[in-house]
């Protein structure tokens, strides 16, 4: 199931490191390449519950075979194509089948794995989920360095048939026994809600708030959403999701924490990459190689959250995680410097790291096991919904909050600077190192303003993120999980679910 899921999320940041290639051999704009990236999120979020509801009434052993299938192929297909179509048909063929797959994997093992297993279970595909990105990206620039733009998609194909051939000999199946008929109106109305909601976020920055076609798929995505909600409540126990659950504790605990640290985590990433790139003069393959500090620490404290929960409890475990993750941000906002370079970050980056890891597992078991062992489809995709929410919310905050701080910063230390230089400049700081041999005697001078304007910024963000992370804590505190040892909802209906081994 790891291993299906690295397939899955590696394929998320992956094609973010060819994004030049793909557009200098297709004469693409930079808008095609952007939704050749961000289509894929799209379709993946999108499809998330209503493919993880549809595998627990079909068998998530055969949905996570075709899943794999399916994702194999588009991967090969993308890897050979001729022009930016057909590598936007190939990714929305994968984000299609990334949506099979994804709920699965969390579903099979929450389905499986006996209850005294079931957290270290829990832990490991956690922190393959949480770090799967970085060492995707790490991958993928190694790839690029050594090779050439379209080995990137060898990575996911070679996952995705060892992750096959396990399938195939060691995953039982396990399906629900369906009472009542399929949600079809809340499925599809789920998938409008989300496709809206995560296109705005990924459009925004882009083409701006106030764009038109921003401003419609906000108001789609709202007013989905509200019918989501509506119609979900009106067919009560035939629904899809029953958002009256979210009344508990462990599943609102659990799903509120996942958006915030999926975010703060993606911000975080949007920030690093710029400051190791424009500020630190580094390599994609270096700066990725920079990041696995933090991804090695979160998928080891991972794998230790469950212990800890069973010891102190799953609120205390989440509460003491969240703090680190907030003391990562506030250390990295104070200390980072153009002249301390990586070292003044480092300290920062691992108790994020450690503090992401304790709070994802007993998040994730919180949501899971807030339903019945038939509705681990569903779970699971709420669980993943979430994440693919807080990412995308994370990157658009704390994206649009690093470019305000650092046109704010620059916009006083101009002066001397020509014009058509100077308006380039404020673009952002790879703009400014990109135009600066322009600026004549001015270069250095305009490099070192545009790294500290930088800077300036980078404090900003962290600082907000820090603000978001102090609200969680003290939510999380008073109303966080209360068991220490997350069992799954209603065990009676484990009885019900037809296991085929």
């Amino acid at each position: 199931m790891s291993i299906a899921l690295m397939a899955v999320i590696a394929s998320v940041s992956g094609l973010n490191v060819a994004q030049t290639h793909m557009a200098v051999e297709w004469g693409a704009s930079q808008t095609t390449v952007l939704w050749i990236i961000n289509v894929y999120v799209l379709v993946l979020a999108a499809l998330l519950l209503p493919l993880g509801a549809i595998g627990d009434r079909l068998g998530r052993k055969p949905m996570l075979i075709t899943g794999l299938i399916i994702f194999g192929t588009a991967s090969v297909v993308a890897g050979f194509a001729p022009s930016a179509a057909v590598m936007i048909g190939a990714r929305v063929a994968a984000g299609v089948s990334a949506a099979m797959i994804m709920p699965i994997t969390l579903a099979v093992i929450t389905s499986t794995f006996p209850e005294e297993e079931r957290g270290k279970a829990i832990g490991v595909w956690t922190g393959v989920a949480g770090a799967g990105g970085i060492l995707g990206m790490f991958l993928s620039a190694f790839l690029v360095d050594v090779a050439d733009w379209r080995w990137l998609f060898v990575l996911p194909v070679v996952l995705v048939v060892v992750a096959l051939a396990m399938t195939l000999k060691s995953v039982p199946d396990s399906r629900e026994r369906p009472t009542h008929s399929f949600d079809t109106i809340g499925a599809s109305v789920s998938a409008i809600a989300v496709a809206g909601l995560i296109f705005v976020l990924q459009e925004g920055p882009e083409r701006g708030w106030s764009d038109p076609l921003s401003l419609i798929s906000l108001a789609v995505g709202v007013a989905a959403a509200i019918v989501f909600v509506a119609w979900e409540l009106h067919r009560r126990d035939a629904s899809l999701l029953d958002v009256r659950l979210f009344r508990e504790r462990g599943l609102a605990g659990g799903s509120i924490t996942l958006l915030v640290v999926f975010g703060v985590q993606a911000g975080i990433a949007v920030v690093l990459f710029p400051f190791f790139q424009a500020v630190l003069g580094w390599s994609g393959l270096l700066s990725t190689v920079a990041m696995m500090p933090m991804a090695i620490m979160m998928m080891m404290t991972s794998g230790l959250a469950p212990k800890m929960a069973a010891k102190i409890g799953a609120r205390s475990t989440m509460t003491v995680g969240i703090a680190l993750s907030a003391l990562g941000l506030a250390l990295m906002a104070l200390f980072v410097s153009v002249d301390g370079g990586y070292l003044s970050i480092l300290a920062g980056m691992l108790a994020m790291g450690i503090g992401m890891g304790l709070s994802m597992t007993p998040s994730t078991e919180a949501i899971t096991g807030s339903l019945p062992h038939a509705k681990q489809g569903v779970a699971s995709a709420l669980n993943d919904v979430t994440r693919e929410f807080g990412t995308a919310l994370g990157i658009a905050m704390l994206g649009a909050l690093l470019a305000n701080g650092y046109r704010r910063a620059i916009d006083d230390k101009l002066g001397g600077i020509p014009r058509g230089v100077a308006d380039t400049a404020r673009e952002g700081i790879a703009n400014a190192v990109e135009v600066a041999p322009s600026a004549g005697s001015h270069a250095q001078d305009l490099i070192h303003t545009a790294q500290q304007s930088f800077v300036d910024g980078w404090q900003q963000a962290m600082w907000a993120g820090v603000a978001v992370m102090g609200v969680l804590l003290a939510y999380v505190a008073l109303r966080g999980p209360k068991s220490s040892n997350l069992a799954i909802a209603d065990e009676a209906e484990t009885a019900e679910t037809v296991a085929v081994q």
